[in-house]
């Protein structure tokens, strides 16, 4: 299923995996300076493949990887190790690639795939006790510890060491109150320290709501009903309430054999439903369903409430298809024509509304989270173009108003400042580190980091921006001794959660 032409497209380029992890390298060169508030550990996950796939090959597969900048008293030390999940370590043992992937799931060599994984399982060439995921999606603290997430599985636990290391503990399933799947964005409350999270999965119930305390005890399932099985990769909390969105990604692997689709086809007759039930809740019974035109999510920013509405902001895309996150180049550019958007949902009226606040295309967007589940302001976005590369960090007021008719991103309106990478360099999400912890600051008072690569040069490099300025003059530059691939989510972790991870 490979293309004639040479590898896929994220197979190739800086998006090809990098051979070999790295050990922590120290007293890496820093241009500018580092900020005392960044001392801690910049960690962000992509995938890496260990060994090359045996047929077709999707953006969201390959093992994840995990890259760390350990930045202490304006010192900066590089690392990047593997999270050491059961597939891997199968597939070590094997000295191959074994088990299925998003890139197999099409036509019916997909269903034969599923089939041959199947027998596998049965005849104990491979173990599928301790999960199928890997581990490379996203990133959560909580409770002392590091997750490494993925939303096929439950997460894995790092532990960060003194010197910035990276270790892979384990498996983490709440004292086996977890079940199921866990998604890669899960939510953490800044003021109460709970955790909030679902899981997805092909057979009834199709959704499951968990909240786990701040001292790290999972609460009991809370069954969602929806009428088919669907693809939700993220959700939002507010004070009161938790957005689930069934969006008409559904799970149909019958697609597969009958026009040679994925197992997750969009349909686009369907309406988009959002629904809101209190965060509390111990069912599902009062919950409210809310409808809006079709579209598809993969992010959510942050909601809150405000007066009798809630309010929800998103990167929503028109027309999705998963296809174009295999091949970007041979599919349209509408396929990456991501915009932010405001919805608005009643709870008095059960109304429903929706408003656009950008040019395409953005994503990975990221807020001050000392705010989420809160009103907040800011929004910071990475400009993406159709190749699926990030370009510019682009910085939303949401207290403004966009600019109407405009098809680019540029300062103006609600944009209130650019940062753009540089000819030929592309970077990651940014993650916002505030000045000071907590919310008595300016919303924007802090730093944007990211990970950024450039091609010409082929070197990559760390990047810290002034969030308040947006200035085109970097704050610090960090030059990193090894390529590191573009990934996917990325999560500051300061010296004081580096201090109590270490002690568990």
């Amino acid at each position: 299923m490979h293309h004639s032409s040479g590898p896929p497209h994220f197979l190739s380029g800086n998006f090809a995996p990098v051979s070999q992890e790295t050990p922590p390298t120290k007293n890496l060169s820093v241009r500018g300076y580092l900020p005392e508030c960044l001392n801690g550990e910049f960690v962000r996950i992509g995938p890496n493949p260990k060994f090359s796939p045996l047929s077709g090959y999707h953006w969201f597969d390959g093992d994840g990887m995990v890259h760390g900048l350990r930045i202490k008293d304006g010192k900066a030390t590089y690392v990047s190790r593997y999270v050491r999940t059961s597939r891997l370590n199968q597939e070590e043992f094997y000295g191959g690639a074994r088990f299925r992937k998003v890139g197999d799931f099409k036509g019916l060599f997909g269903i034969l795939m599923v089939i041959y994984e199947v027998l596998r399982e049965k005849t104990k060439v491979l173990d599928f006790s301790y999960g199928l995921g890997t581990g490379n999606t996203a990133l959560a603290y909580h409770h002392g510890k590091l997750l490494a997430l993925n939303e096929r599985d439950k997460p894995y636990v790092l532990k960060v060491l003194e010197d910035g290391d990276l270790q892979t503990l384990g498996m983490l399933d709440y004292d086996k109150r977890l079940s199921h799947t866990f998604t890669a964005h899960p939510k953490v409350d800044p003021i109460t320290g709970e955790m909030f999270t679902f899981g997805y999965s092909r057979m009834p119930p199709y959704i499951t709501y968990r909240v786990i305390s701040k001292d790290g005890v999972m609460h009991d399932p809370v069954p969602i009903t929806i009428s088919q099985p669907i693809m939700m990769h993220d959700f939002a909390i507010t004070e009161k309430y938790a957005i689930f969105m069934d969006l008409p990604l559904y799970f149909k692997p019958e697609e597969m054999m009958k026009q040679k689709k994925r197992m997750f086809p969009f349909d686009p007759t369907k309406q988009a439903r959002f629904g809101i039930l209190a965060r509390y809740a111990k069912d599902e019974l009062l919950i409210r369903w809310f409808e809006l035109p079709n579209c598809y999510i993969f992010h959510t920013a942050n909601a809150w409430e405000e007066g009798d509405e809630v309010v929800l902001i998103v990167c929503r895309i028109e027309n999705m298809d998963l296809d174009a996150y295999e091949e970007p180049a041979k599919k349209e550019l509408e396929n990456f024509r991501t915009e932010l958007y405001e919805m608005r949902f009643n709870m008095k009226t059960g109304l429903a509304s929706q408003k656009k606040l950008s040019a395409p295309s953005v994503e990975f967007p990221r807020v001050n989270e000392c705010h989420i589940g809160r009103k907040q302001r800011y929004v910071y976005a990475a400009n993406m173009d159709e190749s699926a590369k990030i370009k510019r960090i682009v910085k939303f007021d949401l207290n403004a108003e966009p600019e109407p008719g405009k098809t680019s991103i540029e300062v103006g309106g609600n944009v209130r400042g650019i940062f753009d990478l540089g000819s030929g360099i592309f970077g990651s999400e940014a993650v916002f580190v505030p000045r000071e912890p907590g919310s008595n600051l300016e919303e924007d008072d802090g730093y944007l980091i990211v990970f950024a690569h450039d091609e010409n040069a082929g070197k990559s490099f760390v990047n810290v921006i002034d969030a308040r300025t947006m200035s085109s003059d970097s704050i610090a530059v960090v030059e990193l001794p090894s390529r590191v691939p573009y990934g996917f989510h990325g999560l500051f972790v300061p010296e004081e959660q580096l201090e109590e991870q270490a002690k568990f």
